[in-house]
């Protein structure tokens, strides 16, 4: 777990709110008894997760995609070739959707905005050293050519939620 305090306050806000102002269909699905706290989350999504990434083409048609997903700091990471399409698409249309589901066991799902951490032109985002010394211990130091090959993005995320209907089975109750 990497999570400051701070950043496991800020991500159960953002749970209870985006729950809170969810649709009554939604909320009788995932409830106080169906879902995980902040702490019991970072508990869980250790590690590289699968994720759904959704974005947008220039003529607003949608597209899905998988991308290794890192939940750190309360939030996904996540990158991708700075060749590929998704890469495009953020740049100018940065609203993602993400979703990492296992089975019927847990489904994390979010909506918001896609931060470039290390732009190919510009300056990186000030959390671009910490990150970059994570992906290299995850992936190997020599991977990739890291700035000239490969993308990475932080969600910043407006709405968040998590369904898991036994916390128990999922060893983090």
């Amino acid at each position: 777990m990497r999570e400051t305090p701070e950043d496991l306050r800020r991500l159960q806000e953002l749970l209870d709110a985006s729950l809170a102002r969810s649709t009554g269909h939604l909320r009788s699905i995932i409830n106080a008894d169906r879902t995980l706290t902040a702490e019991q989350l970072t508990r869980l999504l250790t590690g590289m997760c699968t994720l759904a990434l959704s974005t947008v083409t220039a003529k607003g048609e949608p597209r899905i995609s998988g991308v290794d997903g890192h939940f750190l700091h309360g939030t996904w990471y996540f990158g991708t070739a700075r060749t590929a399409a998704k890469a495009r698409h953020l740049a100018a249309r940065p609203a993602v959707s993400v979703a990492h589901m296992r089975g019927e066991e847990v489904g994390v799902f979010a909506h918001g905005d896609a931060v470039t951490l290390n732009p190919e032109h510009g300056e990186p985002d000030p959390e671009w050293p910490e990150m970059l010394a994570y992906f290299k211990e995850c992936y190997g130091e020599d991977a990739f050519r890291w700035d000239e090959e490969v993308v990475f993005y932080r969600l910043r995320p407006h709405w968040m939620t998590v369904f898991a209907p036994d916390a128990a089975r999922l060893g983090v109750a």
